[in-house]
């Protein structure tokens, strides 16, 4: 069959047939993507983009990766499928090299093919272990968009999935900056924090908590950074009262915050890891629960009732392994953390220079600006939960029109390049967004 190529017939077509994600279909206007390489990516007028948000936080590696291109295609011809009840070289292969760079107390690993059905099982495997049913979780959170962890997620995108399923409990997150209280630094923010969550732990019922989920650092709703001795604090807790505690490192994880794992700089090991995204960078989908040994222990002598159609898909096993070539070969955990350095060092700059700017918050390439009508008082851009006269998609378009591609997410612009940037490209793609602000100033 002859492949589509006019750009107009492409967007045509697409707006007929496909059912656009977070969107109401009538008024929107695709734009036609038709090549990508390294940071960039140019649709069908040719003009081009800084991939400033990594897609949707996962091209880690950049776009056109040739090693991992050719690990699939070798793959795809060796051997596309095979049952998840089989063992084979690939998926075995990338599950000794997850364990490997997973915290210590780390054991084995249970595949997915994306981040929402790794949170599902991890649910489920957290109420196998405990034989509890309550699974706790935080506001500013998203887990995914299918049942469960649509129930697991705190923000909006809960909504459509409610009334949801008995059993989920949500906590507020460690968000200093629009808190109703002025602490006085960090560990001040974390004691209370945790005595909060603490209390509610009680008032739910130590014995029914099965697990406390939490994104290491938040990702789309803000790019929130744990305070001092917070996740520590919410380790402790759990071991206390037997609760499974599991980092969503869907988003923060395979380097985005300069180490394999966000948990990493803070020198906790919890009981399960949630991955997906930077594991292939989108290249093919796979994701995955890593539990900890002593979790692996449990089913040797008990069943788990987990299992998918495409748990550990060839293809994706595949290019896992390459791409985790492609991150120590490149050396891109170190350099994430160097870049990082340099994007922190302009983000405080256009916070100095923007009245519109809040607060910046970034480690290593994972950074969000978050903007506001007054910096006093901290009032966002637009309220939480609503924006109705369409300010921060206004904010996106000029960045766009620029050559600046990125996602906004309540009041927050989200910057999270590949980890292959150079530091003149970093450079280059953040004065655009300086231009941006500024005109941002005159708005508000």
């Amino acid at each position: 069959m002859k492949r589509l190529t006019d750009p107009q017939e492409i967007m045509e077509k697409s707006k007929k047939y496909n059912l656009h994600s977070w969107s109401a279909q009538k008024k929107l206007s695709p734009k036609v993507i038709t090549r990508a390489e390294g940071i960039y990516f140019w649709d069908g007028d040719g003009k081009r983009y800084y991939d400033m948000s990594s897609q949707l936080v996962n091209m880690n590696i950049g776009h056109g990766n040739k090693k991992v291109i050719a690990a699939i295609q070798e793959q795809a011809e060796k051997l596309p499928f095979i049952s998840p009840a089989c063992a084979i070289d690939v998926r075995s292969q990338v599950a000794e090299m997850i364990i490997d760079v997973a915290p210590d107390n780390m054991g084995k690993v249970f595949f997915t093919l994306a981040g929402a059905e790794a949170n599902e099982n991890a649910i489920k495997i957290a109420k196998m272990v405990t034989g509890r049913h309550k699974i706790f979780s935080r506001y500013r959170s998203y887990h995914g968009a299918t049942y469960g962890a649509a129930n697991l997620t705190g923000e909006p995108r809960r909504y459509t999935c409610e009334p949801g399923i008995p059993g989920f409990i949500k906590f507020f997150d460690p968000y200093i900056y629009q808190a109703p209280i002025r602490f006085e630094n960090e560990e001040a923010a974390t004691a209370y924090y945790l005595a909060r969550l603490r209390e509610q732990i009680l008032y739910e019922g130590r014995d029914q908590i099965a697990a406390i989920v939490l994104e290491s650092v938040t990702g789309s709703n803000g790019g929130i950074i744990p305070p001092k001795g917070y996740m520590q604090g919410v380790r402790d807790l759990c071991t206390e009262f037997g609760i499974m505690m599991v980092c969503d490192e869907v988003m923060a994880g395979w380097g985005r915050t300069g180490e394999w794992f966000a948990i990493d700089n803070y020198h906790v090991q919890p009981d399960m890891i949630t991955f997906a995204k930077g594991i292939t960078c989108g290249y093919v989908p796979l994701g995955g629960v890593i539990v900890s040994r002593e979790i692996a222990d449990h089913f040797d002598e008990n069943v788990l009732y987990c299992g998918l159609t495409y748990s550990g898909h060839p293809m994706g096993c595949a290019a896992g392994i390459a791409t985790l070539g492609v991150y120590k070969e490149l050396n891109l955990i170190a350099r994430a953390k160097e870049r990082g350095v340099l994007l922190g060092n302009i983000l405080e700059d256009l916070r100095e220079k923007h009245p519109c700017v809040g607060e910046v918050r970034y480690i290593g390439l994972f950074s969000a600006i978050e903007l506001v009508k007054d910096r006093a008082t901290h009032e966002p851009i637009v309220p939480y939960g609503s924006d109705p006269h369409k300010i921060m998609p206004r904010i996106l378009g000029m960045l766009m029109a620029r050559g600046f591609s990125t996602y906004t997410h309540e009041n927050c612009i989200m910057i999270a390049p590949p980890l292959i940037i150079t530091e003149k490209e970093l450079k280059d793609a953040m004065a655009i967004m300086d231009e941006v602000l500024t005109e941002v100033d005159a708005m508000i």
